[in-house]
């Protein structure tokens, strides 16, 4: 040991030895203040716990946010697909509007064309 370590060690035994007194009063104050803390706690009634509500409902059932951001990346393609369709798909606005060439296109438009299947 180095004379820093023994008088470092000395000063932490002096700190172990040491015992330092509470003021008058104080442990007594310290005790009241527990008891009443505690009684406090006793009578306070049971807090009332109530069903979530809708959103929080949906939003777990969905998954939690990142189910919810999925939701509304799907619904935004959607919404992108519906209102400018690829070339090969028919347009959903024209069919509504019922212009000559769009209704035309969809009645010849057959799904088995876009997947490619046979049948």
């Amino acid at each position: 040991m180095t004379e820093d370590d023994k008088e470092l060690e000395a000063l932490f035994a002096d700190a172990r030895n040491s015992r330092d007194e509470m003021p008058d009063g104080l442990a007594t104050l310290m005790m009241a203040d527990a008891v009443r803390i505690q009684q406090d706690h006793l009578t306070q009634a049971e807090p009332i716990r109530t069903r979530p509500g809708l959103w929080d409902q949906i939003q777990s059932l969905l998954g939690g946010w990142a189910g919810l951001g999925g939701l509304a990346a799907a619904s935004a393609a959607g919404v992108w697909i519906g209102l400018a369709p690829p070339e090969f798909l028919p347009d959903p606005a024209g069919m509504v509007f019922q212009q000559e060439e769009d209704l035309e296109l969809f009645q010849s438009f057959a799904f088995n064309d876009v997947t490619l299947e046979e049948g």
